[in-house]
């Protein structure tokens, strides 16, 4: 089956005006054109798809079937090269690329990397609002980052990290205190993070380890926090291995017990689905998807 080339801009432009209107008369006045051209360039068109596409009435114009399906593809279409077009070229201030998420997140891992980013596309800017837990989509912004198993009605999600939990403080911390294994961490302050299903309780388990106390430590709403507090030699924290690499390459934590558990709930890029963002939002949303295979 052979396949239709795709017809000259300002056929469909034309097609488009005249099925608002359902006249050629109207049209040729949107248009600024003759209404023996608009008749011209409808006609071409009729031509190369092949099908009849308004039918002539006495007064005025009907689509046929076809034309009725085709206008919505048509508008789309020309919407879409019309907002891409204002988007990218215009020359009134951009609007940022607006994204929701952890604190935790940005700090541990977007910001070292955002860099590479604005290298690359000086022109966009981001606007990053932090938000602990996120239930709903709002309209306001362009995606979201999310923590959890990657499964959300009428959202498309997809995976940034991938997670190991283990154990981690500060050199000094560990000086003080030997910690070989899961049962050492008896009478230890252990740094709890609200809103994780997988914190110490499920380490602990994973690990057979049952007779620590998991009620004395401190309980905080950021895992930035939690990392915080244990480079600072306060406590124990539960690491997330995506989140502390350079923190353990720089010293400022260790890792405890060499005993790292699977994690099955991860940081999620998220938008609505089948939606198609704005050009700006579009090119950062991939970007970001992207660095889970960079290094």
């Amino acid at each position: 089956m052979s396949q239709k080339t795709l017809p000259p801009l300002n056929w469909l432009r034309t097609f488009e005006v005249s099925a608002r209107y359902l006249n050629f008369t109207r049209a040729a006045e949107e248009l600024c054109i003759t209404q023996g051209a608009v008749s011209q360039q409808i006609r071409l068109l009729e031509e190369h798809v092949g099908v009849t596409l308004f039918t002539r009435l006495p007064r005025g114009l009907a689509l046929t079937e076809e034309g009725q399906s085709y206008l919505p593809v048509v508008q789309d279409a020309i919407s879409r090269l019309a907002a891409a077009t204002s988007e990218l070229f215009s020359t009134q201030e951009r609007q940022p690329v607006r994204i929701k998420g952890s604190l935790s997140f940005f700090v541990l891992w977007l910001a070292p990397k955002i860099k590479a980013f604005k290298t690359v596309y000086p022109q966009i800017n981001i606007r990053y609002i932090s938000s602990l837990w996120v239930k709903d989509m709002d309209d306001v912004y362009d995606a979201e980052i999310r923590w959890g198993s990657g499964h959300w009605p009428g959202l498309e999600a997809h995976r940034l990290t991938q997670d190991t939990l283990f154990p981690v403080c500060s050199p000094e911390f560990l000086s003080e205190t030997a910690i070989e294994t899961p049962a050492d961490l008896l009478n230890q302050t252990l740094l709890h993070v609200l809103g994780y299903e997988e914190g110490w309780g499920y380490w602990l388990s994973m690990a057979g380890e049952n007779s620590v106390d998991l009620s004395p430590g401190m309980q905080l709403d950021t895992l930035v926090s939690a990392m915080s507090l244990a480079e600072s030699g306060v406590g124990i924290a539960l690491a997330r291995s995506s989140m502390v690499g350079k923190m353990l390459e720089e010293g400022r934590l260790v890792e405890l017990c060499d005993h790292r558990i699977p994690a099955s709930e991860s940081f999620y890029a998220v938008k609505r689905a089948g939606e198609v963002l704005r050009p700006d939002a579009e090119l950062f949303f991939s970007w970001l998807v992207g660095q889970v295979h960079q290094r």
